[in-house]
């Protein structure tokens, strides 16, 4: 029955802790073989719940907008159609339209492949892509306009109705800048309904001021858009 006794005071003590005796009261005082940890509250050190509601609106909100239109590569873009409307200026239109169309297919290409590159550096930078997520969106948006534009100028251009393709080219190029400035920045659209506006114009001009519209649209308006991209978000 001893025996027990002290297996029973043992398991108590390792539960509660080691106890000790007083040599002058002959009390026994208990002592805790542990001492407890302080638990922080995680209420303390959390940050504001609406700071955290503001960073994962700006998250998603960066997530779903492309904001890798290149300013300054429109703002190349911009003077080298300056350059190819004075080139362009030095034939007459309609009348020379093969070496009219000519000089504006090439710059076709040399602006495509400026505003690819520069976009391509841009989204780089930011830690986007041209090919997946809102990136791909805005490519889909773009291409389908301009593939009917480079279709329909291979048919007007054969059936010998030049005379409509500037308005044409300038009309589906801001259609194709609208759709894909749907998942950008706001003055992205802007730019694409003042294109699709001076294409309107230009349908009523006289074929004379054709190279001036040209000129105005996918020079002035590349350089004046590009610029106000560059500064407000970034090169």
């Amino acid at each position: 029955m001893e025996q027990r006794h002290r297996q029973r005071r043992r398991g108590s003590n390792r539960r509660y802790g080691a106890s000790s005796t007083d040599p002058q009261s002959g009390l026994i005082h208990q002592v805790d073989a542990e001492p407890e940890q302080q638990v922080i509250p995680t209420s303390s050190i959390s940050t504001d719940p609406l700071s955290h509601l503001a960073y994962i609106r700006n998250t998603m909100e960066s997530a779903s907008v492309f904001t890798s239109v290149p300013g300054i590569g429109q703002v190349v873009i911009g003077l080298t159609a300056l350059m190819a409307a004075y080139i362009a200026s030095l034939v007459t239109f309609p009348q020379e339209s093969q070496s009219w169309l000519l000089v504006w297919m090439c710059e076709a290409i040399l602006a495509l492949s400026i505003g690819a590159f520069t976009m391509q550096q841009k989204a780089k930078r930011g830690g986007q892509s041209l090919f997946t997520g809102v990136g791909k969106k805005v490519l889909m948006n773009l291409m389908p306009a301009l593939f009917v534009g480079a279709m329909l100028t291979v048919l007007l251009h054969h059936l010998d109705m030049n005379t409509p393709i500037p308005a044409m080219w300038l009309m589906l190029y801001g259609i194709a800048v609208i759709s894909g400035g749907a998942f950008s920045v706001g003055i992205v659209p802007v730019m694409g309904i003042s294109f699709v506006i001076l294409g309107a114009m230009t349908a009523w001009m006289p074929a004379a001021w054709t190279n001036w519209s040209m000129a105005l649209g996918f020079g002035g308006l590349h350089i004046l858009f590009g610029v106000i991209i560059a500064k407000r978000h970034g090169g």
